[in-house]
């Protein structure tokens, strides 16, 4: 079994695009191989800022023979369907073979198609990967046609130690690569995968990203707590760093003390958005003096000059963070409110201090509904939660709003709680990140998605496939999120269609419709808790339940209910009942959900469960009526028997037309009965 190894040496490749495309080019490779017919072991990409490359394991020397048949016309067509299908398939008459079938005799052709040789098969194979690589941002340069993320220069391809015959545009493939740019330049031939990897590490280049990042938290760790520090962990810069280095040299740098009357966040954010350093912090959790940069190179005095250099660059760059600080504290966030009016939020939606108003207004709606809430805090935060959006930090870091907006609001005396809501209304932003709990905070931070979403379902901006530009779907997750880990009993419909008026759009909002949403929301996040989709669907119902905690406690209770013994037979009995009056409803024409007639009941069976179903479904109605859906399930887990017992013993389709009517009326209360609990039509399985 041979060996594949593939590398595209180019300019610098964007650090946030390079994991994917080493993803790409080995699944396109993969994919490839496949397709001619080429098992292999393994396939595994390696990127770094100066190379893409691919190295694929256990690949056979030559394509298998292939055999393929093919059935022509009937024996004895006419000459010219014959020769027609002759060329078609490449053979001479006495090639046929001639076959009888239950339909008669017909010519069959075996063609034989002889494997071809891999490294014949490869160039076309890898061309057609390269050029498909899905970069973002592809450019053209120079003279030339193709287009690829940066400049490319050289190509290195080999199959079993030979140089593959690939051209890429003007590229040709050979056995070369090269090293570190500035430690060790010069090209370096290559004779496999094994040798490639050593002479790259020999030449000041660590292939794999994984042993980069390794290699930049060790040394940066080792560093902190060399002076009784420790890292502040940052996989996301982590990851990026490593695309940025191909042969990573940590050091550590100092902070001017002058500069720590700034909130850390926005000094920690100024190293990592521009410098890509790493921040650390002291014993007692806060953010020491000191930082971490990696250099692309070992420097010859040990990295001072370069550390020198970078503090010279931190110190200018958190100067600007220390003005925008002082700056923008001369200003009162509410006498920022105002300018609000120059940010646009959407076109359609107006600006964002409207979007503020509605969030004020939508605000006191939702306050009734959260536990120990206060109308007047509540409105104050919703008045300011945006008004950090025009401060020279924000500005400036993005990243930073809303906690900026609780340090400006701290500063201006405002409340604590006012502060905290300013801060946190943006959560949660995904699934693992924490979600509020402070009353104020609940009510912005609701007041603020529901805004969001009815807007955008209004104007219909609404998520299709994968695209969702306005992040709807997070905003309703985060709506679910606050809902239920603050146990609000919220009516959604309600909320919504308030919402929806406070927008000045000529179209209207289809509230159901959005209800809708949430439940497929819900669905994706309670799928990680097993919790099955189908029971939230019957929950739902036919969209009338928008008490997202009532529908919880409903789904725990039937599942508890479905998953019993008596629950599993009951669903049985449903279905049977239900598949009965929908086979006799469309051929009668006529819908048999009318009261039962007690006079016709003959057998026992049926007394004895029109008798029961009577008990059970004031029993039934009561706990739900009271959010008691355990004891409704074990109410209705009453109707078993006599179920089982009227399906046993009663004939539904009796000769008698009225005697019938009347047990389709009765297969109906238990249809209707056990609906109460949920659309059990909705259940799979």
């Amino acid at each position: 079994m041979a060996e594949l190894l593939l590398e595209l040496f180019s300019e610098e490749i964007p650090a946030r695009m390079q994991n994917k495309a080493a993803e790409d080019l080995a699944r396109l490779v993969s994919a490839g191989l496949k397709d001619a017919g080429l098992e292999f072991e393994s396939a595994r990409g390696y990127v770094s800022a100066r190379r893409l490359a691919v190295a694929v394991e256990g690949l056979p020397a030559e394509q298998l023979d292939t055999f393929e048949e093919k059935r022509g016309p009937r024996v004895g067509s006419p000459d010219k369907a014959i020769e027609g299908f002759m060329k078609s398939a490449g053979l001479t008459r006495d090639q046929l073979e001639e076959r009888e079938t239950e339909k008669g005799a017909f010519y069959y052709a075996v063609i034989e198609s002889k494997g071809r040789a891999t490294i014949e098969v490869l160039p076309d194979l890898l061309n057609n990967a390269i050029s498909a690589l899905p970069w973002p941002k592809p450019m053209k340069w120079g003279p030339y046609s193709a287009r690829w993320v940066r400049p490319l220069h050289n190509i290195l391809c080999l199959f079993d130690g030979a140089v593959v015959p690939l051209k890429w545009e003007h590229l040709s493939a050979n056995d070369q690569t090269f090293g570190h740019r500035f430690m060790a330049p010069e090209a370096i031939t290559v004779k496999d995968f094994a040798d490639y990897q050593a002479r790259l590490k020999n030449a000041y280049v660590v292939l794999d990203a994984a042993d980069r990042a390794r290699m930049i938290k060790a040394d940066a760790t080792r560093l902190a707590e060399v002076e009784g520090l420790s890292l502040i962990d940052d996989p996301a810069l982590l990851t990026e760093v490593a695309g940025l280095v191909e042969w990573p040299e940590s050091l550590i740098g100092s902070i001017d003390t002058s500069f720590l009357e700034v909130p850390e966040e926005a000094l920690i954010s100024a190293m990592r958005s521009h410098q890509k350093y790493f921040s650390l912090q002291g014993p007692d959790g806060k953010m020491a003096p000191r930082f971490i940069v990696v250099a692309n190179l070992r420097a010859e005095d040990g990295g001072r000059m370069i550390t020198e250099g970078n503090e010279r660059v931190l110190s200018a760059r958190l100067s600007d963070a220390k003005f925008f600080w002082d700056k923008d504290r001369e200003t009162s966030l509410e006498s920022r409110v105002p300018a609000l009016e120059k940010i646009i939020f959407h076109a359609k939606l107006g600006t964002v201090r409207e979007k503020v108003a509605r969030i004020k207004t939508l605000a006191a709606e939702i306050a009734p509904y959260v536990p120990n809430s206060d109308v007047e805090l509540a409105d104050r935060a919703a008045l300011l939660s945006k008004a950090d959006l025009t401060t020279e930090m924000v500005g400036e870091f993005a990243d930073l709003q809303g906690l900026m907006g609780r340090y400006y609001a701290l500063h201006d005396g405002e409340n604590d709680a006012i502060a905290t809501a300013i801060q946190e209304h943006y959560s949660p932003l995904g699934p693992n990140d924490s979600c509020p709990s402070e009353p104020t905070s609940v009510i912005v931070a609701l007041a603020d998605k529901i805004d969001t979403l009815t807007g955008f379902f209004a104007i219909d901006e609404k998520p299709t496939g994968s695209k969702d530009p306005y992040a709807l779907r997070r905003a309703a997750l985060g709506v679910i999120r606050l809902v239920l880990e603050n146990d609000l009993r919220l009516p959604l419909l309600e909320i919504f269609e308030k919402s929806g008026a406070l927008h000045s759009v000529e179209e209207k909002l289809d509230a159901e419709e959005l209800l809708s949403f949430f439940a497929d929301r819900l669905k994706v996040h309670l799928k990680e808790q097993n919790v099955r989709h189908d029971y939230i669907s019957a929950a739902f119902g036919d969209g009338g339940e928008d008490d997202l905690v009532r529908l919880m406690a409903r789904v725990a209770a039937l599942s508890d209910f479905l998953t019993s013994d008596d629950g599993a037979n009951l669903l049985i009995a449903y279905r049977r009942a239900a598949n009965i009056l929908r086979i006799e409803e469309k051929k009668d024409g006529v819908s048999y959900d009318q009261p039962v007639d007690e006079t016709l009941l003959e057998d026992g069976a049926e007394k004895a469960l029109q008798e029961r179903i009577g008990e059970v479904s004031k029993l039934v109605s009561g706990a739900i009526s009271h959010d008691e859906f355990e004891a409704a399930g074990t109410a209705a887990a009453a109707l078993r028997k006599p179920v089982d017992a009227f399906f046993d013993k009663v004939t539904v389709n009796a000769d008698d037309a009225k005697l019938r009517e009347n047990r389709l009326r009765l297969l109906s209360t238990i249809r209707n009965l056990l609906d109460q609990l949920a659309d059990l039509s909705k259940i799979e399985g």
